[in-house]
């Protein structure tokens, strides 16, 4: 059975995106931020703007690391309908993405055949938190009104076209 089902329960619509303040007081969604990619190059993520996001933090020796066969075949299906996954390695769950960027891409791509964005490394939670992830998990609290830092590998972000 593919384990696609935990991505789906795992998504967080986004349709309308509460924006945090920076410094200057600037409203700022995910869509506005750069990043990295896996090849070390720039990736503006607004060139994805009006397409479907799905921000997903990976691990390659996690027990999730077989849902990369579940999203590379929902992303190939979709792409066309103008989804997009982003693969954003991340270590801080269990030192499960030990490798380099370099071996992350070369795994993904022979074991799974990755071919949707994937980003360098980085955190995901904590002191040192990228801002694209602060901004995800401080716009969607839980029911309670609660932010939650991201939980464990694979914990998804679905950001809607608008």
């Amino acid at each position: 059975m593919k384990t696609w089902h935990l991505a789906a329960t795992a998504a967080v619509m986004l349709g309308a995106l509460a924006a945090v303040g920076t410094a200057e007081d600037k409203k700022m969604t995910p869509l506005d931020f750069k990043m990295k990619d896996i090849d070390g190059k720039d990736f503006d993520l607004a060139k994805l703007k009006g397409k479907v996001v799905l921000f997903v933090n990976v691990a390659t020796n996690c027990g999730y690391t077989k849902q990369y066969e579940g999203l590379q075949d929902l992303y190939a299906k979709h792409q066309k309908d103008g989804l997009v996954i982003v693969g954003v390695p991340a270590n801080e769950f269990g030192g499960q993405e030990p490798g380099t960027d370099e071996e992350i891409k070369k795994f993904c791509t022979t074991k799974y055949k990755v071919s949707f964005p994937m980003m360098s490394k980085v955190l995901v939670k904590g002191d040192d938190q990228i801002a694209l992830y602060k901004t995800l998990v401080e716009a969607t609290p839980n029911k309670e009104g609660k932010v939650e830092q991201v939980g464990w590998n694979f914990e998804k972000f679905l950001i809607g076209r608008d």
